[in-house]
């Protein structure tokens, strides 16, 4: 038989199919288990969120490719790699010869997409990390103890917010690209891949911040919060003992579209010189290299930006899939 019903009858245990009068009721569903069914029926989020994870895969696999291709990233063959007139080859669809052609030095395509692809993955997450890790911190804070603290915290994100995304990070990637960063106990140099993951994490923190702020300024008067006040709990049990359970499923639908939005903020600062230092590729810069070759060689632009557009798609798509599958108010239909 097959029945509808909402999230909220099922967890509340007031949904009783198939149950005569004075029977036990099953135990309820918990709403993460409900999110998880919801999601394995969304087939067109599963795809695309499968679609990613076949291009991590690859890209994990770069340096099995190169090893087929004889050719590493950075390695040139530009007599192999040229035509008559001295153009970069197109794709020759062989595995071991140039399978997605060359760019204008010789190098492999297909090499440096894999290798760039991981790359742009690797400041994405770092990237995102960062993010999560400041916003969920510096929101619980702000929002639970507000006064200065809220006003501090607050006043931070709005001074990075009043920037242009792409111009502050213009800026501090130049910068610290140029210099490194120097911790004290920790130095960075300029060509690490965790300049532009720090820039990036830290300047779109306050897009994920500002609403976990706001969702803990509600939380915080709730009764429970009261309660476990009275129970003698201090801000720290209070904070990541009842506080942070509540807004955790704001944090997951947040994870997947700030991935994303690392993703094309890195490629986009490196197409501007500003992200992955040469000769480190990623996508970002393989297209900017690549725009100079137009039209005559095309594929150097377009192999890297249709990766590109199918990594952001895939993400997107399984993100809007799990953040349908975390809404309470969406219904799911079950199989008896």
């Amino acid at each position: 038989m097959t029945t509808s019903a909402t999230g909220t009858e099922l967890e509340a245990g007031a949904w009783t199919p198939d149950h005569a009068p004075g029977e036990e009721l099953p135990p309820g569903i918990g709403p993460y288990r409900l999110a998880l069914r919801r999601l394995r029926r969304n087939y067109v989020a599963l795809a695309f969120g499968a679609l990613f994870l076949v291009i991590v895969i690859l890209c994990i696999l770069a340096p099995v490719y190169s090893h087929i291709a004889h050719m590493g990233p950075n390695d040139e063959n530009v007599d192999q790699a040229t035509n008559a007139v001295g153009l970069p080859i197109g794709p020759t669809w062989k595995l071991s010869h140039f399978f997605l052609g060359a760019d204008s030095v010789g190098r492999d395509v297909a090499v440096r997409l894999l290798y760039g692809g991981r790359n742009s993955l690797i400041v994405g997450a770092l990237a995102t990390l960062i993010t999560i890790v400041l916003a969920t911190v510096l929101g619980i804070l702000a929002g639970y103890f507000r006064g200065p603290i809220d006003g501090l915290i607050s006043r931070a994100f709005e001074l990075i917010w009043a920037f242009p995304i792409y111009l502050l990070g213009i800026v501090l990637g130049l910068v610290l690209g140029l210099s490194g960063l120097d911790l004290g106990i920790v130095k960075i140099g300029g060509n690490s891949l965790l300049i532009p993951a720090l820039i990036i994490g830290v300047i779109t923190t306050p897009y994920v911040g500002k609403p976990i702020r706001g969702q803990v300024l509600g939380l915080r008067e709730r009764e429970f919060i009261d309660a476990a006040r009275q129970q003698g709990l201090s801000h720290v049990q209070i904070m990541f003992s009842e506080i942070l359970p509540n807004v955790t499923s704001t944090i997951i639908v947040f994870i997947p579209l700030v991935l994303a939005n690392a993703i094309l903020t890195e490629a986009g600062l490196s197409y501007l010189g500003a992200g992955v230092r040469p000769p480190n590729p990623s996508w970002g810069n393989m297209i900017g290299d690549g725009i100079h070759l137009l039209p005559a060689a095309v594929h150097t632009m377009l192999v890297p930006g249709i990766m590109l557009t199918l990594c952001v798609l895939g993400i997107n798509v399984f993100g809007d899939g799990v953040r349908d599958a975390l809404d309470p108010r969406a219904k799911i239909r079950i199989e008896h």
